[in-house]
């Protein structure tokens, strides 16, 4: 199991971090270097309890999808989305928000595993989880940026 963990500083105030985080279009738009878009499920708008998405993004050159389920919600201090369908093993994103005196304090964990055995656990040490660190590093700024200026 391969955990990553982020903590992101946002001058702004929780809900409307917790929103901008929750939100499809959003996500949609800091993830355009990988063509990422929400083909089922929610595909515009925040995702809420249950409600499931299904992505198609372009990931080392090729087209891959994924499907989560939002199995978590606490407004506006937690979500959780887990992956129901894709190329991951597992696949669990926590999505945590707390309030502080200058904004708020936005934490992603993020537990994965890969399949594929030893071959799948290199690629994971050589490639996969800074490409992940750098992904979520970008979708974090990109709230970050709108939540600060909204």
């Amino acid at each position: 199991m391969t955990a990553i963990h982020i903590n992101t500083h946002i001058n702004a105030p929780i809900q409307l971090v917790f929103d901008l985080s929750r939100d499809i279009t959003e996500h949609e738009a800091s993830a355009n270097h990988t063509r990422e878009k929400a083909i089922a499920g929610r595909t515009s708008g925040k995702i809420e309890l249950g409600e499931t998405v299904t992505w198609r993004a372009k990931h080392f050159g090729i087209y891959l999808q994924h499907t989560s389920i939002i199995s978590a919600f606490e407004s506006p201090t937690r979500f959780v989305d887990e992956m129901q369908k894709g190329v991951f093993k597992s696949f669990h994103h926590e999505h945590i928000f707390k309030e502080n005196e200058n904004g708020t304090e936005m934490i992603d964990i993020l537990n994965y595993e890969v399949p594929y055995g030893i071959f799948g656990r290199f690629f994971n040490y050589c490639i996969l989880k800074s490409y992940m660190t750098k992904f979520l590093l970008q979708r974090n700024q990109h709230i970050k940026k709108r939540a600060e200026v909204l």
